[in-house]
């Protein structure tokens, strides 16, 4: 289980400032692939942080369950983030798939 908290806020929120939104992804490796699928996953940080409206971008891995994968990422919109994913080569994702156990599940959280 991942508990996060968000706290801060961009200089302008619901009284005349802009809010940020994160988008936690979690992913699940299929068995013996932990290391390719986080080799994979770090190679996604490049693409994302350069892409416009990231923040930030960060890979993390459970301690207790090492197939387990979280990649947290700070946006200016959730629209930044959809541009972000449609610019993204279908073929490296589809190459991909056979590094998870489960399909990737994510969402995106406010403050």
């Amino acid at each position: 289980m991942y508990i996060f908290l968000k706290t801060d806020v961009n200089p302008k929120s619901k009284q005349g400032m802009t809010m940020t939104v994160t988008r936690i992804n979690q992913f699940k490796a299929a068995a013996g692939k932990e290391k390719d699928l986080l080799s994979f996953l770090h190679s996604l940080v490049p693409y994302i942080s350069s892409s416009e409206g990231c923040l930030s971008c960060e890979v993390l891995q459970s301690k207790d369950n090492l197939d387990d994968f979280v990649v947290l990422e700070k946006w200016l919109s959730e629209e930044s983030h959809q541009k972000s994913v449609e610019n993204y080569p279908k073929e490296n994702m589809q190459a991909a798939m056979a590094l998870f156990a489960a399909p990737p599940k994510g969402g995106f959280f406010q403050s």
